[in-house]
């Protein structure tokens, strides 16, 4: 009921055209308000159909508005709506509203054509092969807004291009790199029906093909080099050009095309050189020292045009090789006292000098050294002939006790060598022989003990297994043989074959079975020292100190017998006594004691000591009626020792040793007397 028309002008229809700028006036709008307050919300788009923010409305001043383009998006009449619905709301102050309705329709506007594709982001090259027929190169894709059809042009019109109604631009003629340009710039135009254009630049390079033969400029054929170079010597430069590259660096390709693999060439230069050693004096140089390459150059590394030529190389021989010696190194014996002029070996019949020359492959011995060369010498120069000169005692003490004597003998070429391009792992100026004498000792002296004889004293409880001494012996030989010991006699008893052994290698003396001072106080026997060739012998006498091994043995061991309850005090219980002996101990020497089973004391053995033999005595009479006593059975373990004549200050130290009884006595009592009842 408050809706009242505010608006002037509306609803209404415009018109915009295509692709206009931000800012365009498309309608104009007035307010008139109907009270004198003013308007209170200004006239705003508050929707459209369809919905977009193509347009908005900007003041002009007063009450006069427009309805303006905003340029997001831009419109266009070929892509988007071609009519929009705008609702314009506007209030005045009083609360009095308006809305209505604008009708903007897009109109078409004749745009310039488009390029599409690549043109259209880049400047295009193409690329054309000499000596193409006149072909389709490109096809140019573009298209008008409008869809209306387009004309193709190419300028400059003098180029050898043309460019046909669908866009497609061939050659005209068969292009050759030596003569025309290089490269062509077209400009290629569009146009619509209405004369709208667009222009872009594309390039055209024209790609030399390989048609022609590369030529070697190198005149030489022949070349001449002596052996031995160093890996990397240049022979020759071979060089060549192709006519295809006159106005450029020549881009050839070298090769050699035998299968000698002495020398190699550049690929890129033509450049020619060692790469591996060439030897004259080694087959199949040292009969045909003439090397033929054939070198090739192509103007492509594949497929493409190539020319050849041989070349000679010949080898000129230099004095290089020193003479060889098979073996190097040689080894030999002599006996030690050899004889002054012993023939040893001939080096002659194992050296050689295999150069082609014979002023190159003559050879002297000379220069023999080492340490003790002056026990040897060579017969001349010449011959090669290694003979002994001096007498070699390796005891005597002005000789250092050398078995092994390395000589160095020098061969050499008697022609001046020429070794200033060998490599540096083969063989240079001289060739050393090394020989190596060894000097056998002969086995002249007996192994000679340290002592004519030896006594060792050993206790009787020595653990079997124990090493109780060690007998020695030296040889005078040089070097020291190796002496081993034996015993040979005398190590054995009744009991045991072998009682003593004794280290090979050491001389250490172990006994192998217990020793017993009661049995034997003294054993002897003999041990040899053997050096593998000569031997000698020793006396070994070991005494066999005693020691307090030995147990008391008594008899009876064990006994059972029955007392009765009401035996006196004192008496020999049933006359029982114990004798006892002890093979290492003086029959004074035993003690006697009740270890266990004397409960009460009642039982005691006299004597107590100093005698072999002892009796049992009842010591104090049987309580059983007041309960002091309660067994009826007594075992008694009876402990007899050694050690009576042993002071209490030796006891500490001395052995002593334990011999034991076993008693049963079963105590019987008086029978029981009835009481009569009246």
């Amino acid at each position: 009921g408050r809706r009242i028309r505010l608006l002037k002008g509306l609803p209404a229809t415009s018109t915009v055209e295509e692709n206009s700028a931000a800012g365009v006036s498309v309608y104009n709008v007035t307010v008139s308000p109907l009270a004198s307050e003013g308007v209170a919300i200004l006239p705003t788009i508050v929707n459209s159909s369809p919905l977009t923010e193509a347009f908005d409305i900007e003041s002009k001043g007063g009450l006069e508005y427009r309805v303006v383009t905003t340029g997001n998006p831009v419109l266009d009449y070929e892509t988007m709506p071609k009519s929009f619905d705008l609702q314009i709301f506007v209030e005045d102050t009083t609360g009095r509203t308006d809305l209505n309705i604008l009708t903007i329709q897009v109109t078409d506007k004749n745009e310039h054509p488009v390029f599409r594709g690549n043109m259209a982001i880049q400047t295009v090259t193409i690329y054309v092969l000499e000596g193409t027929p006149p072909e389709h190169i490109y096809q140019v894709d573009a298209a008008d807004p409008e869809n209306a059809k387009l004309k193709y042009s190419l300028l400059p019109a003098t180029v050898p291009f043309s460019i046909r109604e669908s866009g497609a631009i061939f050659s005209t003629k068969e292009f050759d790199y030596e003569k025309d340009p290089h490269c062509y710039f077209l400009n290629v135009t569009v146009t619509d029906p209405d004369g709208l254009n667009s222009t872009k630049t594309m390039n055209i390079n024209i790609i030399n093909i390989n048609d022609e033969r590369p030529y070697f400029t190198t005149k030489q054929r022949i070349y001449r080099i002596p052996e031995e170079q160093n890996l990397g010597t240049i022979v020759a430069n071979i060089t060549a050009k192709d006519p295809d590259d006159e106005d450029s660096p020549n881009r050839l390709f070298y090769s050699i095309q035998s299968s000698d693999k002495h020398f190699s060439i550049n690929p890129a230069t033509g450049v020619l050189q060692v790469t591996e050693r060439i030897d004259r004096d080694a087959l199949p140089l040292r009969l045909h020292p003439n090397i033929s390459l054939i070198v090739r150059v192509e103007d492509s590394p594949s497929s493409g045009h190539a020319s050849e030529m041989e070349i000679t190389i010949i080898v000129d021989d230099i004095n290089d090789n020193p003479p060889e010696c098979n073996p190097s190194a040689f080894r030999k014996e002599a006996n030690e006292n050899t004889p002054p002029g012993t023939f040893l070996v001939d080096l002659r019949n194992y050296c050689k000098d295999i150069d082609v020359g014979p002023s190159n492959n003559q050879f002297s011995f000379t220069g023999l050294s080492g340490f003790g060369s002056n026990n040897f010498a060579l017969e001349s120069t010449v011959s090669g002939r290694l003979v002994v000169t001096g007498t070699i005692d390796l005891e005597n003490p002005v000789n250092p006790g050398v078995e092994v004597y390395t000589l160095t003998v020098r061969v050499q070429d008697i022609a001046h060598p020429d070794y200033s391009s060998k490599y540096p792992f083969y063989i240079s100026f001289d060739n050393i022989i090394y020989i190596y004498i060894r000097i056998k000792p002969v086995n002249e002296f007996f192994p000679v003990f340290s002592n004519l004889s030896y006594v060792f004293s050993v206790s009787e409880i020595t653990k079997v297994g124990s090493t109780i001494g060690r007998v020695h012996a030296i040889d005078k030989d040089w070097p020291p043989n190796v002496i081993s010991y034996s015993i040979v006699a005398g190590s054995g008893t009744r009991d045991y074959t072998s009682i003593f052994w004794i280290s090979p290698m050491k001389g250490d003396v172990r006994i192998l079975a217990r020793l017993d001072y009661e049995t034997t106080q003294k054993h002897i026997f003999t041990v040899q020292a053997s050096d593998q060739g000569k031997s000698t012998t020793a006396s070994v006498t070991v005494n066999v100190l005693e020691v307090n091994d030995e147990e008391p043995v008594c008899s009876p061991n064990f006994f059972s017998f029955q007392i009765p309850v009401s035996l006196a005090v004192g008496t020999n219980i049933n006359g029982f006594r114990i004798e006892c002996q002890d093979r290492d101990s003086d029959p004074r020497s035993f003690r006697y004691f009740i270890n266990e089973g004397n409960e009460n004391s009642h039982f005691i053995f006299s004597p107590s000591a100093g005698s072999n033999t002892s009796r049992l005595i009842l010591a104090s009479r049987f309580d059983y009626e007041s309960g002091l006593d309660t067994n009826w059975i007594y075992s008694l373990r009876v402990h007899i020792t050694d050690d009576n004549l042993v002071s209490a200050r030796d006891k500490t130290t001395h052995l002593i040793k334990t011999g034991t009884v076993t008693l049963s006595i079963r105590v019987i009592p008086n029978p029981t007397t009835a009481t009569t009842t009246t």
